[in-house]
Protein backbone atom coordinates (compact mmCIF):
# COMPACT_ATOMS: atom_id res chain seq x y z
CA UNK A 1 0.00 0.00 0.00
CA UNK A 2 0.83 3.56 -0.85
CA UNK A 3 -0.05 6.66 1.54
CA UNK A 4 0.41 9.86 0.04
CA UNK A 5 0.37 13.04 1.87
CA UNK A 6 1.30 16.93 1.74
CA UNK A 7 -1.08 18.12 -1.00
CA UNK A 8 -2.94 21.52 -0.07
CA UNK A 9 -3.39 25.29 -0.81
CA UNK A 10 -0.59 27.91 -1.90
CA UNK A 11 0.36 30.59 -3.64
CA UNK A 12 1.91 30.82 -6.76
CA UNK A 13 5.51 31.51 -6.33
CA UNK A 14 5.18 28.66 -3.04
CA UNK A 15 6.65 25.73 -2.28
CA UNK A 16 5.29 21.81 -1.13
CA UNK A 17 6.41 18.68 0.06
CA UNK A 18 4.93 15.51 -0.83
CA UNK A 19 5.34 12.84 0.58
CA UNK A 20 4.41 9.34 0.34
CA UNK A 21 4.94 5.91 2.47
CA UNK A 22 4.88 2.74 1.62
CA UNK A 23 4.19 -0.26 3.21
CA UNK A 24 3.33 -4.41 2.54
CA UNK A 25 5.87 -6.04 0.04
CA UNK A 26 8.66 -3.32 0.29
CA UNK A 27 11.01 -5.34 -0.65
CA UNK A 28 10.37 -5.83 -4.24
CA UNK A 29 9.59 -2.34 -5.04
CA UNK A 30 12.15 -0.78 -7.71
CA UNK A 31 11.57 2.33 -8.93
CA UNK A 32 9.35 5.19 -7.55
CA UNK A 33 7.14 7.92 -9.25
CA UNK A 34 5.02 10.80 -8.85
CA UNK A 35 2.43 11.14 -11.50
CA UNK A 36 -0.32 14.24 -11.64
CA UNK A 37 -4.08 14.21 -13.17
CA UNK A 38 -5.67 17.59 -13.78
CA UNK A 39 -9.50 17.88 -13.97
CA UNK A 40 -10.16 16.61 -17.45
CA UNK A 41 -6.82 16.13 -18.33
CA UNK A 42 -4.91 12.57 -18.46
CA UNK A 43 -2.49 11.56 -15.48
CA UNK A 44 0.75 12.66 -16.78
CA UNK A 45 4.26 12.00 -15.48
CA UNK A 46 5.55 14.24 -13.02
CA UNK A 47 9.05 12.74 -12.15
CA UNK A 48 10.54 9.08 -11.25
CA UNK A 49 13.59 8.09 -9.26
CA UNK A 50 15.76 4.35 -9.30
CA UNK A 51 15.79 1.71 -6.21
CA UNK A 52 18.95 3.42 -5.07
CA UNK A 53 18.49 6.78 -5.99
CA UNK A 54 21.05 7.42 -7.84
CA UNK A 55 18.76 8.20 -11.01
CA UNK A 56 15.99 10.24 -11.56
CA UNK A 57 13.52 12.19 -14.31
CA UNK A 58 11.25 14.82 -14.34
CA UNK A 59 8.97 15.91 -17.03
CA UNK A 60 10.12 18.80 -18.73
CA UNK A 61 7.33 21.05 -16.92
CA UNK A 62 8.70 20.68 -13.63
CA UNK A 63 12.64 20.43 -14.23
CA UNK A 64 14.46 22.54 -12.04
CA UNK A 65 11.78 23.19 -9.79
CA UNK A 66 10.53 20.01 -8.42
CA UNK A 67 12.68 17.39 -6.73
CA UNK A 68 12.43 13.47 -6.02
CA UNK A 69 14.23 11.60 -3.04
CA UNK A 70 13.49 8.43 -1.32
CA UNK A 71 14.54 7.02 2.14
CA UNK A 72 14.55 3.08 1.67
CA UNK A 73 14.90 2.62 5.10
CA UNK A 74 11.89 4.53 5.80
CA UNK A 75 9.90 3.23 2.56
CA UNK A 76 9.39 6.64 1.75
CA UNK A 77 9.57 8.72 -1.32
CA UNK A 78 8.73 12.83 -1.51
CA UNK A 79 8.34 15.31 -4.20
CA UNK A 80 9.81 18.96 -3.25
CA UNK A 81 8.07 20.99 -5.05
CA UNK A 82 9.44 24.70 -5.50
CA UNK A 83 8.47 27.95 -7.69
CA UNK A 84 5.00 26.35 -7.72
CA UNK A 85 2.62 27.47 -10.96
CA UNK A 86 -1.10 27.69 -10.80
CA UNK A 87 -0.76 24.79 -14.29
CA UNK A 88 0.71 22.57 -11.48
CA UNK A 89 -2.77 22.09 -9.91
CA UNK A 90 -3.63 18.39 -9.56
CA UNK A 91 -4.44 15.69 -7.97
CA UNK A 92 -0.83 13.88 -7.23
CA UNK A 93 -0.52 10.67 -7.47
CA UNK A 94 2.68 8.64 -5.79
CA UNK A 95 3.44 5.05 -7.46
CA UNK A 96 5.88 1.98 -6.96
CA UNK A 97 6.83 0.04 -9.95
CA UNK A 98 8.17 -3.38 -9.36
CA UNK A 99 10.68 -2.46 -12.42
CA UNK A 100 13.76 -1.04 -12.40
CA UNK A 101 12.75 1.91 -14.32
CA UNK A 102 9.25 3.41 -15.50
CA UNK A 103 7.55 6.52 -16.45
CA UNK A 104 4.55 5.12 -17.95
CA UNK A 105 1.53 4.78 -15.66
CA UNK A 106 1.04 1.49 -16.86
CA UNK A 107 4.24 -0.23 -15.42
CA UNK A 108 3.36 0.92 -12.39
CA UNK A 109 2.04 -1.98 -9.72
CA UNK A 110 1.20 0.02 -6.52
CA UNK A 111 -1.08 3.51 -7.00
CA UNK A 112 -1.55 5.44 -3.47
CA UNK A 113 -4.49 7.74 -3.49
CA UNK A 114 -4.30 11.28 -4.61
CA UNK A 115 -3.14 14.23 -2.92
CA UNK A 116 -4.50 17.53 -4.16
CA UNK A 117 -2.53 20.23 -4.72
CA UNK A 118 -4.06 23.74 -5.62
CA UNK A 119 -1.78 27.15 -6.41
CA UNK A 120 -3.25 30.25 -6.70
CA UNK A 121 -2.20 32.71 -9.44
Amino acid sequence: QLQASGGGLVQAGGSLRLSCAASGRTFSIHAMGWFRQAPGKEREFVAAISWSGSYANYAGSVKGRFAISRDNAKNTVSLQMNSLKPEDTADYYCAASLKPWAEVPGLYDYWGQGTLVTVSS
